[in-house]
């Protein structure tokens, strides 16, 4: 069976074919997050350290950190800001050790540019996966070598020199083409882990087909493991969750092992939870004066107040269960188990001291 290793210095992520499916965690990533750029511009982690700890305990087994920031401010005062080989590789080293000081989660270095990949590989402990390698040769020049210097996995994605090709022959050879190109460098095939690239279903109908058949290919005539952007998927359609919900178990059952995406539910904010307060008052329903936002948020459906796993997760561990790769149902059983109320803790069923009652 193939097996990915992905290490930190404390822990280990495999993505494996006999593995539960492995969840990458995309939010340490500027590109279209507005206030996290400028949060990082302004040189504040908070953020970033937060999303760390909240995609791990939504059930996150590696992080991706993406340094692909515009410090549009400092460009006024230092023209090399406008260049990312600048800005991405002291970034990116920061980003890395920020994390690592608040969690031991196993990381995914993402960059366009090899001197942060070099930055972030010097400064993971472990053996973090890279990302990424495309069939470009400009590309497999400076990242190969990358790899087999430091002994890490890295994403291979099916795109070359001419583009994405929406034939999914055309991006099977590329990504063949990767792997023997790998293989030139002694890179091995489980090193490497494939994404086939997912097209927007509401742009593409034949999107979702193309991406099994594509995974069942290069599981059974490459040997390696496939990942992908979940979200691209849904892209432009109303229901994000619905279309992600029903894409991931089904790429799972083709036999996708890992995917990069967002674990967590984000918590409801004040603006929310201020609007469905005034409709509810509106429609004339009375409530408590003390009732808290969390309490109203879960009898009014608006999610929570705190991040918590996504549907997505949930998604992902039936499937797991369902496939064999959750022996006993252990994961899925403590995945469903409702956290204790205040003052709850350590009672069994209805609050009671000591758990069951025997029968006299």
């Amino acid at each position: 069976m193939t097996r990915t290793i992905v290490e930190s210095k404390t822990k280990t992520a495999i993505i494996g074919f006999d593995q539960p499916f492995c969840v990458i965690g995309e939010r340490i990533n500027p590109t279209g997050r507005k206030i996290l750029n400028e949060e990082l511009e302004r040189g504040d982690f908070s953020r970033v350290e937060a999303d760390a700890l909240a995609q791990v305990a939504a059930g996150a087994n590696i992080l991706d950190i993406n340094s692909g920031a515009v410090f549009s401010n400092k460009m006024a005062e230092d023209p090399r800001y406008a260049d990312n080989n600048f800005v991405e590789p002291t970034l990116m080293k920061e980003l890395v050790e920020r994390v690592q000081a608040v969690t031991d989660c196993p990381l995914c270095i993402d960059s366009s540019v090899p001197g942060a990949l070099e930055n972030g590989l010097a400064a993971a402990e472990g053996r973090p996966l890279l990302n990424s390698v495309t069939g470009e040769e400009e590309r497999l020049e400076l990242v190969l070598p990358l790899v087999k210097k430091y002994n890490v996995p890295v994403v291979a994605i099916s795109n070359d020199d001419t583009g994405i090709s929406e034939d999914p022959d055309v991006r099977f050879a590329v990504a063949k083409k990767i792997v023997e190109r790998a293989a030139d460098f002694g890179i091995p095939a489980h090193d490497i882990v494939v994404d086939p690239l997912v097209m927007p279903i509401g742009a593409m109908g034949t999107a979702g087909l193309q991406v099994f058949t594509l995974v069942r290919r290069l599981r059974e005539e490459l040997g390696v493991n496939t990942t992908c952007g979940a979200s691209n998927i849904s892209f432009g359609l109303p229901n994000r969750h619905g279309i992600n919900n029903a894409f991931l178990p089904m790429a799972m059952g083709a036999g996708m092992t890992s995917a990069i995406m967002n674990p967590v539910a984000l918590p409801v904010g004040p603006t929310k939870i201020a609007e469905k307060r005034a409709e509810v008052a509106a429609a004339g329903i009375m409530l408590p004066e003390d009732m808290d936002d969390e309490t109203f948020c879960t009898i009014f459906g608006l999610g929570s107040t705190k991040p918590r796993p996504g549907k997505e997760m949930e998604a992902i561990r039936a499937a797991n269960f369902l496939t064999n790769n959750d022996e006993g149902g252990g994961a899925w059983i403590a995945f469903n188990r409702q956290p204790p109320k205040a003052g709850q803790e350590g009672r069994g069923r209805e609050g009671r001291t000591g758990g069951r009652r025997r029968r006299a």
